[in-house]
């Protein structure tokens, strides 16, 4: 579990965890070149948890490593654009 993670663990999270680390046979999904230790002992959120919340097909297995390279999703989301209305074509 990440300490960033003010919400604490659940039993149900830990419950999801343990399934997609099983699914993904505890093996890094992330890959990051260089950083990889190939063995799987997070889970990490392919978007973010506002979005998916904890949907196992949005998470993957991940090793610590990967998981703190990659970071939040959210982050790397493009923020979306701001439109006037005179842009919507109707």
């Amino acid at each position: 579990m990440s300490r960033a993670w003010e919400g604490g663990s659940t039993r149900a999270w830990r419950k999801v965890r343990a399934g997609v680390l099983a699914r993904d046979g505890h093996r890094c999904q992330l890959r990051v070149p260089g950083i990889c230790t190939t063995r799987a002992t997070h889970a990490h959120h392919t978007v973010g948890r506002e979005v998916s919340g904890d949907d196992p097909a949005s998470i993957v297995a991940a090793c610590a490593a990967c998981n703190l390279h990659v970071g939040d999703p959210r982050k790397h989301d493009p923020a979306p654009s701001p439109r006037a209305w005179w842009d919507d074509a109707s």
